[in-house]
């Protein structure tokens, strides 16, 4: 598939059938809800092939049935990461009926493949995507052109096909994986019987917004190259890196399955246990600060200060008080907060810091049945890999957030940690410890909340609500110590019971 390229429009030559499907599949993996893309050319161009493999793709399913829109004029799949509605308006008696046939429904939450766009004459939005197929020789000819968005999304989504091309994967499947809550993008790839992991993340793309800790996060691919091998390093299980274009933006990752550590919401006990072990390693012995990237340049591990753990908490101000109080809090009651929680992150001061992941908890681990001890549990999302206190991990896989832990197996998992934890360093400190986990525990549920609020309230994602009284109860096992009894108190004197 050669292309021709001038500034506003990209011409692919299509020898055959595969070429088509490959160039809808990057499109597919372009699309976004709002989109719409134009289907020029004559009968026979190749507009109907396209669209087949493009909702295919969309909907992770290269058998769905696709047929024709020709006397239906639309067809709607709601399947996969977003619905596509298929218009063929070749019988369209009237730019009018267009509006009739649902479109702005359609690109509501979802994206349109529109053919004979010319029926409608100038009444299809302007940041559309317009693909114009002619015939050439035994193949086809496309040239794509459109709104500067859709056009730099598309051209990107090329440079990373050009990057699977360079790292020998020509002509693979691309599908969408369900990424987080930051600016990376994840793709699965296949190509015969061999599967692998993309990582999307220019280092241009903005931080998330209304989120304040992103000036404390990793910002670039190499801050994933630098933690995965210091992991993998110890005898760990992180991504093998496959390829790597930093400056792009782009790692070509090992595939290591979705196998999680829980089975259906319910932990499972050997697996929590290995990832306490996992701890335990981790925190055995004193980590560099400094870790060597294959450019022979490092990266620096940043300190988990008192002013992120001040960042965090604050969320719990900003957005779970009003959610609960539907009120912002008071001048006083912030203050008090503030002043509270500065107070509380001082006691931290001389207890043991090491090596921070930051969301070890289930999301990010995974089970690989055939390997073989602590390499069982695969570990994700670790570039952010901070120098703080040992006790937060810890705190973040006994409590996890998305995965409720009994009182008993979260004490128990506690156990274990500490007393492997004293058989190799028999003056491990067992009470700074607990006070350490008890404050992070606390911490890390007032933090939590503050996200899941700001996420359900002000970026459309209700789900999260579901996750509240699980982090609440975590919240009132840690308020049981000693040191969150002022903070106990202030919960009770500026929230409803």
């Amino acid at each position: 598939m050669t292309a021709i390229q001038d500034p506003h429009s990209l011409t692919l030559d299509l020898p055959d059938e595969a070429a088509t499907k490959v160039f809808a599949e990057d499109v597919a993996a372009a699309l976004a809800p709002g989109d719409v893309v134009a289907l020029h050319g004559d009968l026979g161009a190749g507009k109907t092939t396209f669209a087949r493999a493009l909702i295919r793709a969309v909907a992770d399913d290269p058998r769905l049935e696709v047929p024709s829109p020709t006397f239906t004029l639309v067809q709607t799949y709601a399947v996969g990461r977003m619905p596509i509605a298929h218009f063929d308006l070749y019988r369209l008696s009237a730019p009018e009926e267009l509006g009739e046939l649902g479109l702005d429904e359609a690109i509501a939450g979802g994206a349109a493949l529109v053919e004979w766009p010319d029926r409608v004459g100038n009444r299809l939005p302007h940041t559309r995507l317009d693909i114009a197929f002619v015939i050439a020789g035994d193949g086809r000819r496309a040239t794509v052109s459109g709104a500067p968005d859709a056009m730099a999304r598309f051209a990107h989504s090329r440079t990373i096909r050009a990057f699977l091309d360079r790292a020998g994967w020509t002509g693979a499947a691309r599908r969408h994986l369900q990424g987080d809550a930051s600016t990376r993008r994840y793709e699965r790839i296949r190509r015969h019987d061999r599967t692998a992991v993309v990582m999307d993340w220019p280092a241009a793309n903005a931080p998330a917004v209304l989120d304040p800790r992103v000036i404390f996060r990793a910002r670039d691919v190499r801050a994933v190259v630098a933690v995965g091998g210091a992991l993998r390093g110890l005898g760990l299980s992180a991504p093998e890196i496959r390829a790597a274009d930093i400056d792009a933006g782009l790692l070509l990752l090992e595939d290591i399955g979705a196998e999680p550590i829980h089975h259906d919401g319910v932990p499972d006990r050997e697996r929590y246990e290995t990832a306490i072990d996992v701890l335990a390693l981790l925190h055995a012995q004193a980590r560099p600060t400094m870790l060597p990237l294959p450019d022979r340049g490092e990266h620096a591990l940043p300190a988990f200060t008192a002013e992120a753990f001040a960042v965090e908490v604050s969320m719990f101000l900003d957005w779970y008080v009003p959610h609960v109080t539907e009120r912002p809090a008071t001048p006083a009651a912030r203050d008090a907060f503030t002043a509270l929680w500065a107070e509380i992150i001082a006691c931290l001061d001389g207890k043991e810091r090491g090596w921070v992941l930051l969301d070890y908890h289930s999301p990010n681990l995974f089970w690989l049945p055939d390997r073989t001890g602590l390499a069982r549990l695969a570990i994700i999302d670790f570039q952010d890999l901070m120098v703080g206190p040992s006790a937060y991990d810890v705190a973040s896989l006994c409590q996890d957030a998305r995965v409720t832990i009994p009182a008993g197996l979260e004490a128990a998992l506690r156990a274990r940690y500490a007393e492997t934890r004293r058989a190799a360093d028999p003056e491990f400190d067992s009470e700074a410890f607990a006070e350490a986990y008890a404050i992070l525990s606390a911490q890390r549920a007032t933090k939590i909340l503050g996200v899941f609020a700001r996420l359900a309230d002000h970026a459309g994602k209700p789900g999260y609500l579901r996750h509240m009284p699980r982090l609440r109860e975590y919240l009132e096992r840690s308020l049981a110590h000693p040191a969150m009894s002022r903070y106990a108190r202030w919960l009770r004197e500026n929230l409803p019971p």
